[in-house]
């Protein structure tokens, strides 16, 4: 059985995440490449684009968000994504139980009819999209006697919602108001088979063990789906079995990985269980509140070296250690000359 190093597993990965070049396809094709895209902080996808793609334009983005054909909704791992609409309709139905269960203890105790409480969410939300606050206290004219909080939180049990514009529109900002899912695209959620989510996954972020897809889906009981997929195992240097589509990419673990600067809560620093392909050191990834493209992270030669920050109009950067400071002061400037143009690069040591 072939071995991968953790070098040979991180070129991988890279490729399918569209960061050992920039490519020239369509943001929408991109996004479903990548897997989806994290997105609890709004704009963090647009530094994730631009790293991943030559000449990319946030109206694209921002574009595709206004015409409802992207979404910004809760999936893999209980938390934000943002996905294609049609990666939205056949996805949901998978995480709709570990999100529930997820909010679980912010409504216990809750003594409410859920078939009830289903009913007047979705009117209201479907009236007009609705903060948890507001939606809150409009249910508790219903339930004078259940807290606003739980009343809302059981309301996105009960209710597939995503989040709208112009929230997540660039040069934009908005509330996270919320509306149903199926009103907002105009069709019904779609029962899919979870073996394609695997193999979807595989392609994003693949060579993957049983434990990373796992993690990357927030899923449990994969085994036994990978074991009924047509795919090559691999072992990792410490003896690990690993899973990949047998037509995927796998560049030569020599291949050239150019600096790369990467937003808030990238994929990519969070989708496998064992994350040594691009964190040798373990650290633990940052997961700053905010609106995301103000601070993120950096990779050099495929590992996470730096963080970055565009503080008081200055991009700053933190190095780990000894680097090859030219080609990231290139690539950083890049970064600023799409975030603040004029602003200055400082170095700072860690």
């Amino acid at each position: 059985m072939t071995t991968l190093s953790r070098r040979a597993l991180g070129r991988a990965t890279l490729a399918r995440q569209l960061l050992l070049e920039r490519h020239t396809r369509p943001v929408l094709d991109a996004i479903e490449a990548l897997g989806g895209m994290q997105a609890q902080a709004p704009l963090a996808p647009y530094v994730g684009l631009w790293t991943r793609l030559a000449g990319f334009d946030p109206a694209e983005l921002s574009k595709l968000t206004e015409e409802r054909r992207v979404v910004r909704t809760h999936l893999m791992r209980a938390t934000v994504h943002l996905v294609s609409a049609r990666d939205c309709l056949d996805w949901q139905l998978h995480f709709r139980a570990r999100h529930a269960g997820s909010i679980a203890p912010l409504v216990r105790g809750l003594d409410v009819d859920r078939a009830e409480l289903r009913a007047e969410a979705t009117r209201l939300l479907t009236a007009r999209p609705r903060t948890r606050a507001e939606l809150g206290r409009l249910l508790r004219t219903r339930w004078p006697d259940a807290e606003p909080g739980a009343l809302a939180f059981a309301a996105a049990q009960e209710v597939p919602i995503s989040q709208v514009p112009p929230r997540g529109v660039w040069g934009r900002t908005g509330p996270a108001a919320w509306t149903p899912v199926e009103s907002w695209l105009g069709e019904p959620l779609r029962v899919t088979p979870v073996d394609d989510l695997v193999l979807r996954a595989l392609a994003a972020f693949g060579p993957a063990s049983v434990a990373d897809l796992q993690m990357w889906s927030g899923l449990t009981r994969l085994a036994k789906v990978v074991a009924r997929l047509p795919l090559i195992r691999f072992t990792t240097e410490d003896g690990r079995a690993v899973f990949d589509l047998p037509d995927a990419p796998r560049p030569d673990e020599d291949v050239p990985a150019p600096p790369r600067f990467l937003p808030e809560y990238d994929n990519l620093l969070l989708a496998h269980a064992d994350r040594t392909r691009f964190n040798p050191a373990r650290r633990r990834v940052p997961l700053p509140p905010g609106p995301g493209a103000t601070t993120g992270t950096f990779l050099v030669d495929g590992e996470w070296q730096g963080t970055w920050q565009l503080l008081d109009r200055e991009m700053v950067l933190r190095p780990y250690g000894r680097v090859d400071f030219d080609p990231l002061l290139a690539e950083a400037a890049r970064l600023r000359d799409f975030l603040a143009p004029g602003a200055p690069v400082r170095l700072v040591d860690e």
